[in-house]
């Protein structure tokens, strides 16, 4: 008997057009799906990111929209919500629009999706930096059991686990078969800087940072290190998480939380001098001191629960991932260049204010 594959099935993809989600779909179209529904309201991703495929129907605006919700199809297959407010210093900054496009939109769905009894799964994108310990020393792997806090580092964080509450009480209250895919730090091709509109801080150009430094480094500029880059995170590749999204649909169990992760420990100073050698960058690094908000220092996830009971094991190393994405953003410099010029007033005017140069 073969395995479970999406050939045939529906699928619903929110925030399908950003980074994540349209390497998700990328990967989905190759299983031969009937239909994929994008439901996107571009808020931090592009339509370049979008596959022109007459199987990809794509919907312009937030899943919190009653009309939107009231026209998902009733027979739908799977479900992933990847949809956010991109990301800890966005929330920060705007912990109301946080609200509004992670919290609010965790709970309208899965209140929606309860009542669509065809689902097989709904795949959630939680966050390990929301259960991760907050620690400097040695950093020991963090397990789908660790104990979460109540006292968190940005309103994004507490967002997250509360998707993960509203899931699990749609789980228990009415048997949405829920499963959290943990992620840890994705990096890859298609996470395309200013993507989207401006959301009120310069974080809407400078993301996360991989693609901050790759885009740098190609530019011949330094790399700024917070704390002397001594941070540490466990980066996988997109293609990988977008796999282990895709284990979770096919046989993650309805309830349960996984961590897709490499298992691997990378510091942020490492993750820098590799990118400006694969980008020939020669200008010295920029070590500043530790950002005042942050207290997530070292981490990495445990990876054997997703290994044993999902089959998935990361494939691509840092080396590989780092090359190929120093490669699409080459390759794709006119997109990028185009999203961040479209915040260029805004951008000037938030550096003078806060004083920047």
């Amino acid at each position: 008997m073969s395995a479970p594959d999406f050939s045939g099935t529906r699928i619903l993809v929110v925030g399908g057009a950003g980074f994540v989600g349209s390497n998700l779909v990328h990967q989905l179209l190759a299983q031969a799906p009937r239909e994929i529904l994008v439901v996107d309201n571009l808020l931090s991703s592009d339509m370049a990111n979008v596959p022109a495929d007459p199987r990809v129907r794509f919907v312009y605006g937030s899943i919190t929209d009653d009309r939107i919700l009231a026209a998902l199809p009733a027979d739908l297959d799977y479900a992933f919500h990847l949809a956010c407010f991109h990301g800890n210093q966005s929330s920060i900054a705007d912990p109301l629009g946080d609200h509004d496009n992670n919290t609010l939109t965790s709970l309208k769905l899965f209140d929606r999706l309860k009542d669509i009894r065809s689902l097989r799964k709904v795949v959630y994108a939680a966050a390990a930096c929301a259960v991760a310990e907050k620690t400097y020393d040695t950093a020991s792997a963090t397990t789908e059991e660790q104990p979460v806090t109540l006292y968190h580092d940005s309103p994004y964080s507490i967002s997250k686990i509360i998707g993960e509450l509203y899931g699990n009480f749609y789980f228990q209250r009415h048997k949405l078969p829920f499963v959290k895919a943990r992620f840890s730090n994705v990096y890859g091709p298609r996470e395309i800087l200013g993507a989207g509109r401006w959301r009120g801080t310069v974080h809407t150009v400078w993301r996360n940072v991989t693609p901050t430094f790759v885009w740098r480094a190609l530019n011949g500029e330094a790399l700024p290190l917070d704390n002397g880059g001594n941070a540490s995170r466990d980066f996988i590749f997109v293609e990988d998480m977008a796999r282990g999204l895709m284990a979770c649909a096919l046989r993650g169990g309805p309830g349960e939380v996984y961590n897709l992760a490499t298992g691997r420990e990378t510091t942020i100073l490492e993750l820098a001098t590799l990118i400006n050698e694969y980008t020939g960058n020669k200008t010295p690094l920029d070590l500043r001191p530790a950002r005042d908000w942050d207290r997530s220092g070292k981490r990495f996830a445990s990876t054997e629960k997703a290994e044993r009971e999902l089959g998935f094991t990361a494939r691509v190393t840092i080396a590989e991932g780092l090359q190929r994405t120093v490669d699409w953003t080459r390759g794709n410099a006119d997109l990028v260049r185009r999203c961040i010029a479209a915040h260029d007033k805004m951008m000037a005017q938030a550096l003078s204010q806060s004083g920047a140069s």
